[in-house]
């Protein structure tokens, strides 16, 4: 069964994974100069679960994931810090996998590193160039996207603006334009720099994406997804960059996460804001903090607060101990091992429609609650094998741990 979602670039419902073998999975990776929070947390989970879901119902996915470990808040930070800007990122590069590890997200098929991709990105830079629609403001370069591609990336909108990521803070002149982007910035050593027909210097962040999709899943991909601060700019000029190229969008389709909000601000490393995901994940425990960050549909805000947060550790384990003691061993019950499936096969069906988490949470919750309230509510004798394996296939749809249980470790 496809996953169907509505596409962040059409705004009309599409489907995944038809005739495709594999499904190919672009997911914008991050900027590794601080730990990751849990805004970042919630995006990866939910590309974890079409990972899972693919996995579970016998679809192959080839997934990429960047890691950009050359930027200016990097050389920013490293200087702060004393330390190359590289022993910066391979730091927090380590740091941002041991977090993705403890929270149970699947690893991508591919993660590779924009330092290793300078010179594909220079070659895509040329062929930008010899478009004619690259100009020059100080010292960057910018490309001018055509007017007629308008209709067909994304909605450039108030919305989007209040979100973009701001371009390049080192430009001294930015463009007038805000659908333009850069395409090289000169910037000489000690910083990061590389030579370049336009001299010294470091290649616009949009062409990262783009040379890792072209050379492990090819363009269009399947599926780009991220934050839904990516949309504008980003995922915008990743679509105007393969529409100049290659005469189409970056990927088929586009899927978008909402944020995660303290204080009703969006969780930012550039800001403070934070909630780091590493901590988070030691309090709570990997399946309690899924349980919260995935409690809320997938484009709708999650506010971070520490009272929900532990009313959602409460309702897990309850969750759990009242599965864990219907397959257990002991005195028979009266549930059939049908009624498990049929929970299964509606997790199943709720994560294919939206990636609805949230609906598949709550079908467990209440699943749960009915045999709470059971006179004899373990599965019969001879249906605890196939009742077991049906909570199996939902930990291996959610990453959630039911059957067993997780060790916290609070700080």
């Amino acid at each position: 069964m496809p996953i169907s979602y509505r596409d962040t670039r059409t705004e009309r419902t599409t489907r995944l994974g038809i005739g495709r073998r594999p499904v190919t999975m672009y997911v914008c990776g991050p900027t590794v100069y601080a730990p990751a929070h849990v805004g970042h947390g919630r995006t990866y989970l939910y590309f974890d679960l079409v990972r899972r879901y693919f996995a579970a119902t016998g679809v192959p996915v080839r997934h990429a994931m960047n890691i950009t470990d050359v930027e200016d808040k990097i050389t920013h930070r490293a200087r702060a810090l004393r330390i190359p800007p590289m022993v910066l990122s391979r730091r927090e590069e380590r740091r941002f996998f041991a977090d993705l590890d403890a929270l149970g997200v699947l690893r991508p098929t591919y993660a590779p590193r924009a330092s290793d991709f300078v010179a594909d990105m220079v070659r895509f830079a040329r062929r930008l160039d010899r478009t004619g629609r690259v100009h020059r403001v100080g010292d960057a370069w910018f490309y001018r996207p055509p007017e007629s591609t308008r209709r067909r990336n994304f909605a450039v909108a108030t919305e989007l603006e209040r979100h973009r990521v701001r371009e390049d803070p080192e430009v001294a002149v930015p463009p007038l334009d805000l659908r333009e982007f850069t395409v090289w910035r000169r910037q000489e050593p000690p910083a990061p720099s590389w030579m370049s027909p336009w001299g010294p210097g470091v290649p616009g962040w949009h062409l990262e994406c783009y040379a890792m999709a072209e050379r492990y899943l090819g363009v269009p991909a399947d599926l780009q997804g991220g934050g839904q601060d990516l949309i504008f700019p980003h995922h915008y000029a990743q679509n105007e960059i393969a529409f100049a190229l290659r005469g189409s969008p970056f990927a088929r389709g586009f899927l978008h996460t909402g944020f995660v909000l303290k204080d009703g601000k969006k969780l930012s490393k550039s800001t403070g804001n934070l909630v780091d995901l590493g901590p988070a994940v030691r309090r709570w425990g990997p399946s309690a903090l899924r349980w919260y960050l995935l409690g809320t549909p997938r484009t709708r805000p999650v506010n971070w607060e520490t009272a929900a947060m532990a009313r959602a550790a409460r309702e897990l384990a309850s969750v759990r101990r009242t599965l864990q003691r219907s397959v257990a061993a002991g005195a028979g019950g009266s549930v059939r091992a049908e009624r498990f499936r049929r929970l299964a096969a509606g997790v199943e069906a709720d994560l294919a429609v939206e990636l609805g988490a949230d609906r598949a949470l709550g079908r467990i919750h209440r699943f749960a609650q009915a045999l709470d309230r059971a006179a004899a509510s373990r599965a019969q004798r001879g249906d605890r094998p196939a009742a077991a394996l049906a909570l199996r296939r939902i930990e291996a749809l959610t990453g959630l741990r039911l059957l067993t249980n997780e060790r916290r470790h609070p700080r």
